[in-house]
C-alpha cells in the first residue's frame, strides 16, 4: 500500500516542489534567522541567488555545532508563541540541541512518519507496540502520532520492564513492535528464557526499527528470533531534521526511501564538502523543505549513505538512501587505521557460536593503541571447553583482521554477560585520553 501521492510523483513534479519550497525557506530563514543571515551573507549568497536546485551546494553547510552555539532558541524562525512542542537531546556530550514544532510542523511529522509506517507494512489493522523511551527525545512521540494518523491502536509502553512488555504483547495481541534494533533483540531474547517463542506464541507481524544503526547482519539475526516471513524494516530520522520521518524502508528492502517533497537529501566528501554524484558513498546533508519553527538548511548529519534514484518495484519514485554503512564521529581512528564498529559486527554475526552481544574497548598503552573486542559465546557449555575457545578466538581475530586491516584482542565471554540495552545500544568505550 501506497500512503500518498507524493510518493509516486515524477521526478520533474518532485523537484518542482522542491525548487519552490527550498526558495520559500531560504527567504524565510534569512529574514528571520540572524546566524543564518550572518553564514549567507559571509559566503555571498542572497536568497534571490536560489534559482534553481543546483544552487543549494551554494548554501553555507549547518552543524550541530551552530544549534549549539544558538542554544536554546536562536535558530528558531518563529516567536516562542507559535511554538506547540519543544524537544530536546540528551546533551551528553555538551549543550543539548533544542529543535521545536508549531502545529503545522506536527501535522507534517505525522504525516512523514505515516507514510513510513506504510511502506513498512502498518496498517489501520495493527495494534503497535511503541518501545521506544517517552520524553525529549522525538523518537517515541514521533511513530505514536504518526501511526495513529495511520489508524492503529498503540501500546505507548516505552523502555524498560522487559517481561512486562511481553506480557503486554501477548495480553493485547501486539502486531506492530516499534524499538530499536538491539532492545528487539534484547526482548526476542527475554521471551526465549521465560518460555515464550516470539515465532509462535506471539502476534507481532512488523517490526519497525529506527533510532541506531542495523547492520544486514544483525537483520538476518533478528529474522532468526521473529521470524523469517516478519515485515522487517527500519526508517532514519534525527530529532534536528525532524525526529523519525525523514526517510524509511519499504517491504522490497531497496534503501530508505526519502519524503523528497520535504526533504532535500545530498551526499557529500566529509573532508572537502564537495558534493558527490548519485551512487557514491559519503556524508548524509539535509535540507528542511516545510518545516516553520526549525528549517535547517544543508545540516550535515555525519551518517554514511549513497543516494539511488532507479525505481523501486515498490512503486514509489521518490530518492533512497542506503541503509547507513556508519557516522563519521562513530569512526575510530586506531593505529592510523580507520575503523567503524559496523565492520566489526559483520564479522562476529557472520561467526557461529557466538552471541549478538558485543563490547569495543579502546586503550592506549605505552603510546600504541589497543584493541579489544568482548563478544559473548552462544552456549555456557563452549566456556568449559578450551580447545574450542581458543580455535574461537583464533578465527575471529584473523576475521577482524580481514576486514579492519589491523590486529585485535578478543576476549570471549559467557552468555548474558554484557550489558544490555533498551534504548539505543552503546558498544564502544575508547578509554583513550584526549581521544
Amino acid at each position: 500500500m501506497i500512503w500518498a501521492k507524493e510518493e509516486t510523483m515524477s521526478r520533474e513534479e518532485i523537484e518542482a516542489i522542491q525548487l519552490t519550497r527550498l526558495q520559500e525557506t531560504v527567504s524565510r530563514v534569512y529574514e528571520n534567522v540572524p546566524a543564518y543571515r550572518a553564514k549567507m551573507d559571509a559566503a555571498g549568497i542572497k536568497p534571490e541567488d536560489v534559482r534553481t536546485l543546483a544552487d543549494l551546494r551554494r548554501l553555507p553547510f549547518t552543524t550541530k555545532q551552530d544549534m549549539r552555539d544558538n542554544y536554546p532558541y536562536g535558530l528558531f524562525a518563529v516567536p516562542k508563541k507559535k511554538l506547540r512542542r519543544i524537544h530536546a537531546s540528551s546533551g551528553t556530550t555538551g549543550k543539548p540541541t533544542v529543535v521545536g514544532y508549531t502545529a503545522a510542523d506536527l501535522e507534517v511529522w505525522r504525516e512523514c512518519v505515516a507514510r513510513l509506517a506504510v511502506a513498512g507494512g502498518a496498517s489501520e489493522d495493527d495494534i503497535a507496540q511503541i518501545c521506544f523511551g517517552y520524553g525529549m527525545f522525538t523518537g517515541a512521540l514521533g511513530l505514536h502520532y504518526g501511526l495513529e494518523k495511520v489508524g492503529a491502536a498503540i501500546v505507548p509502553s516505552s523502555t524498560g520492564n522487559t517481561e512486562k512488555q511481553l506480557m503486554y504483547m501477548k495480553d493485547f495481541g501486539t502486531t506492530l513492535l516499534v524499538a530499536t534494533p538491539s532492545y528487539a533483540m534484547r526482548i526476542a531474547e527475554v521471551a526465549r528464557e521465560i518460555g515464550i517463542d516470539p515465532k509462535k506464541d506471539l502476534k507481532v507481524k512488523s517490526l519497525v526499527l529506527g533510532s541506531e544503526l542495523m547492520t544486514e547482519a544483525m537483520r538476518q539475526e533478528l529474522y532468526k528470533v521473529w521470524g523469517e516471513d516478519i515485515n522487517l524494516t527500519q526508517n532514519y530520522g534525527m530529532s534536528e531534521l525532524m525526529g523519525p520521518g525523514v526517510s524509511g524502508e519499504c517491504l522490497a528492502l531497496n534503501g530508505m526511501h526519502i519524503n523528497e517533497d520535504h526533504f532535500i537529501a545530498e551526499v557529500i566528501n566529509s573532508a572537502t564538502g564537495e558534493v558527490l554524484p548519485p551512487g557514491e558513498k559519503g556524508e548524509l546533508v539535509v535540507t528542511c523543505l516545510s518545516k516553520e519553527a526549525l528549517p535547517l538548511i544543508r545540516y550535515r548529519t555525519r551518517d554514511i549513505t549513497r543516494l539511488m534514484y532507479e525505481p523501486c518495484p515498490c512503486g514509489r519514485t521518490t530518492a533512497r538512501m542506503e541503509n547507513l554503512s556508519g557516522r563519521t564521529d562513530d569512526m575510530l581512528k586506531i593505529r592510523g587505521v580507520n575503523v567503524f564498529p559496523s565492520q566489526i559486527e559483520e564479522v562476529l554475526i557472520n561467526t557461529e557460536g557466538i552471541g549478538p552481544n558485543y563490547e569495543i574497548v579502546v586503550e592506549r598503552k605505552n603510546h600504541t593503541d589497543i584493541l579489544t573486542i568482548r563478544v559473548e559465546v552462544e552456549a555456557e557449555s563452549m566456556m568449559d571447553s578450551y580447545t574450542a575457545l581458543e580455535n574461537l578466538e583464533e578465527g575471529l581475530k584473523s576475521k577482524l583482521h580481514l576486514m579492519l586491516g589491523l590486529d585485535a584482542k578478543v576476549q570471549l565471554v559467557s552468555p548474558n554477560t554484557l550489558q544490555r540495552f533498551e534504548g539505543k545500544a552503546k558498544r564502544v568505550k575508547d578509554l583513550r585520553s584526549g581521544i
